[in-house]
């Protein structure tokens, strides 16, 4: 799937939510796609990928056929999308998809698979204990799974940084990577880009 198809996609569910068509909440991206093309093109299609309620892309470059993400938008599950035929989950707690991912990877490593785990999260959820958790446990345990952080500077629609204060996350990822000099399975993957749309909806007030 190319960059277009993808920024298209988004447009279309933005179009229909604003149509009222969606009646549920939808979580938008944009300006991230060159990033996550080139992330999944090392997802293999038996590998499972942990998402949030910001789901739709990771969902599409899965190799989800784009009716079938559309269609659950439309069922108003757009924050809720499984779909364990192609080992895809998603959780619209913070930081709650963490937890979920590990137990995934701890018993793949146990069952010797070669597959792997894919955990995104957003730079708020990687905050978080629980994740903080996971990945110490990952690491510790030298698991097959790799924590994707989504960083777009907010936590929801509060500045990430203004909001946990004066610890950059260029700090928590170096101590992390210190860390998982020791192993050679969990690994961590970091970008940055600029959301264009709001955190939740589109900035458009909706009536049904």
């Amino acid at each position: 799937m190319h960059q277009q198809e993808i920024i298209d996609f988004e447009k279309e569910i933005q179009s229909l939510y604003e149509d009222g068509e969606i009646r549920g909440p939808i979580h938008l991206r944009d300006g991230n796609e060159n990033q996550l093309i080139e992330i999944f093109e090392d997802i293999k299609t038996n590998d499972y990928v942990f998402s949030t309620w910001a789901n739709h892309i990771h969902a599409l470059l899965k190799g989800i056929p784009r009716e079938s993400v559309k269609n659950r938008i439309l069922e108003s599950e757009s924050m809720a999308m499984n779909f364990p035929e192609h080992n895809f989950f998603t959780s619209a707690i913070v930081a709650g998809i963490p937890p979920i991912a590990l137990g995934t990877a701890l018993s793949l490593k146990r069952k010797d698979s070669e597959d792997r785990v894919w955990c995104f999260v957003g730079d708020m959820a990687f905050r978080t204990g629980i994740c903080h958790e996971s990945i110490m446990y990952a690491i510790s345990h030298d698991l097959p799974i790799t924590f994707v952080v989504e960083d777009n500077g907010k936590s929801v629609g509060t500045p990430t940084q203004d909001t946990w204060g004066e610890v950059g996350i260029d700090k928590l990822l170096k101590f992390y990577k210190n860390l998982i000099k020791i192993t050679s399975l969990c690994d961590i993957i970091y970008y940055q880009y600029s959301l264009t749309y709001p955190h939740s909806g589109t900035g458009t007030f909706v009536s049904f």
